[in-house]
């Protein structure tokens, strides 16, 4: 799975390295730097704002075989939010197709246009059907052989309600330079979700060496693109930081270089709304000292 994500580490000139140990990093601009991750912190809260972001998702519901009601009367097999229609349809699952059938008097819309039944694709095809009504929208979300409607309310109060994500203050010495040590082969990593029954498997191609303060560490790092995708705790964890971990991302530099930036170390979607399953550190990402860096815990999951 990759999450949100967002800039890149850092622009590479404006920084000079000369051994992969914070101690040795020299930033040329110690004010274009913290302006640069302010800047990121600012786009990364208005991405969870966003259309397409994590702070609108107001429901998800699993689907069983057969012909299922869904709107907001209790009634319903379904039953979405109160202020959707009362009665709105039915959808019909049988051997992981999916079909939409729409009362008479309610309109739901596929890509503008009234619809009263519609077969439904869903995410893993690249191409899901989202279907609107006011100001609602849903599609069907596939993981492994389950499916369920994931719903979007984009007046959702959460969305007002999240004015800034607390963060510890921005220490350039969180920003070090780490080596890839690879495998001999690239491996498969089963990856644990809050969820007892659902895993996610990664490609990890080696380990990622590193010192912060003159300690030296290790993390897996995930490919992604081009990129890497890390999923860390610490001994913040569960305290200052999301019990659950935080994510990074880190791309090679244009001389290779791998730089990670923990001071961009952010929440996972499970610290922002119950509607989410996240990947959980793997064990060998569960570093043995603070990172007093990045994002802090939320008073609380702002969506429930």
């Amino acid at each position: 799975m990759k999450s949100i994500k967002y800039f890149p580490i850092l622009f590479a000139s404006a920084l000079i390295f000369t051994e992969c140990d914070n101690s040795s990093q020299l930033i040329q601009d110690p004010a274009s730097y913290i302006a640069s991750v302010e800047q990121w912190q600012q786009d990364r809260l208005e991405g969870l704002k966003d259309k397409n972001g994590w702070l609108n998702l107001a429901g998800i519901y699993w689907l069983n075989e057969g012909i299922q009601t869904f709107r907001s009367d209790s009634t319903n097999d379904i039953v979405f939010p109160a202020k959707a229609p009362a009665f709105i349809g039915s959808l019909s699952l049988k051997d992981e197709r999916i079909h939409l059938e729409v009362n008479d008097d309610v309109e739901l819309f596929f890509e503008n246009e009234a619809v009263k039944e519609l077969t439904l694709s869903y995410d893993s095809s690249g191409n899901p059907s989202y279907i609107t009504h006011g100001d609602f929208a849903w599609y069907i979300m596939k993981r492994h052989h389950s499916l369920a409607i994931r719903l979007r309310d984009y007046n959702n109060p959460a969305i007002e309600a999240l004015d800034h994500i607390p963060s510890f203050p921005i220490d350039p010495d969180y920003l070090v330079e780490a080596k890839l040590v690879p495998f001999e082969e690239a491996k498969t990593l089963r990856v644990a979700t809050p969820f007892q029954d659902y895993t996610q498997d990664y490609e990890c191609p080696g380990e990622l060496h590193f010192k912060i303060r003159g300690k030296k560490m290790t993390l897996l790092p995930f490919t992604s693109g081009d990129e890497y995708f890390i999923i860390i705790s610490d001994e913040t964890s569960g305290i200052e930081s999301y019990g659950g971990g935080r994510f990074m991302y880190a791309s090679p530099d244009s001389g290779g270089r791998i730089l990670l930036d923990f001071n961009k170390a952010y929440n996972p979607p499970c610290a922002i709304t119950e509607f989410a399953a996240c990947p959980m550190p793997p064990p060998e990402n569960r570093l043995s000292v603070k990172i007093e860096a990045g994002e802090k815990v939320l008073a609380g999951n702002v969506s429930h």
